[in-house]
């Protein structure tokens, strides 16, 4: 019985996909399956896929809609509604997990409770380093560290401080401090039961950036579903690409609207059966 889905939101980048996957079969746990996240992607992307679910060592779900502009929300709501494990870690399809990356969420879990990652940001050298061989446990180690560095000292930000990996126990008393923050969409995990709870991600989203996934943050924080950090664990990294304006004003006022309402369970989730209900109850009353 698969135990955890990892939801991969994804939109035509194959080759970054390709990686992904490589680094899942290094994954030190294995009782998962993949869910691709396909926001549209084109037709030999779909053909392409195909061929990795024939070949892989481990279950892939493709969940495809058409392309018609940025609906990653949608397309995720409908992958959680797919998934068959009952614990759920999200990904981007630009981020390459380090080979703990599974077993710490899985270990780590708490119901009601969602845990955060870090993600290292890979600048060119870094980002060529890793796309340019297949991949390894030991392509994690001195190779990469010294291609972040030479990104670092070029003045990229990579934060790659985050690569340091604390994972005894004693040692992560001494300098790990777990502490509650916000989600980072391509990196968190939790119960899809606690997800369903609130009904998945609010599908008026629809541009990426500011809102999006702290949206959900702020509805599980008010539903007593807090969330944490694991400094030290929870490892991925991020393939350098143009960065675009997160501060789109359409997310900020939907996440506002929300906020003032108090919002927990959204009626623009999964679940658009109650939605309707509901609203056909008040309409009713009135």
């Amino acid at each position: 019985m698969t135990e955890v889905s990892i939801i991969i939101g994804f939109y035509n980048k194959i080759e970054l996909l390709e990686k992904i996957l490589e680094a899942l079969q290094l994954q030190t746990l294995q009782n998962f399956e993949v869910v691709i996240a396909d926001d549209g992607s084109s037709e030999n992307v779909v053909k392409r896929i195909r061929q990795l679910q024939e070949t892989s060592t481990f279950p892939i779900r493709h969940i495809w809609h058409e392309d018609n502009g940025w609906r990653k929300n949608i397309i995720l709501n409908r992958a959680v509604a797919a998934a068959q494990g009952e614990y759920l870690i999200f990904i981007d399809g630009d981020c390459i997990p380090e080979p703990h990356f599974v077993e710490e969420h899985y270990t780590e879990r708490k119901l009601h409770q969602v845990l955060s990652g870090r993600r290292i940001l890979m600048g060119p050298c870094a980002t060529a380093y890793m796309l340019s061989k297949p991949l390894t446990v030991k392509r994690f180690g001195i190779g990469l560290f010294n291609a972040l560095l030479k990104d670092t000292l070029n003045g990229n930000k990579t934060r790659m401080e985050h690569m340091i990996h604390i994972r005894a126990k004693w040692l992560r008393r001494l300098f790990a401090k777990d502490y509650e923050r916000f989600i980072l969409g391509c990196n968190f995990s939790m119960y899809k039961s606690d997800l369903l709870s609130v009904n998945g991600f609010d599908e008026r989203f629809l541009y990426p950036g500011y809102g999006e996934d702290i949206d959900l943050w702020y509805r599980l924080s008010r539903a007593g579903i807090p969330t944490y950090s694991r400094k030290g664990l929870l490892i991925q990294y991020h393939c350098n690409h143009k960065r675009f304006d997160t501060n789109y004003a359409p997310n900020q006022q939907l996440m506002q609207e929300n906020n003032a309402a108090s919002v927990t369970w959204t009626p623009y989730g999964i679940d658009k059966c109650s939605a309707t209900a509901v609203s056909s109850a008040a309409a009713t009353s009135h």
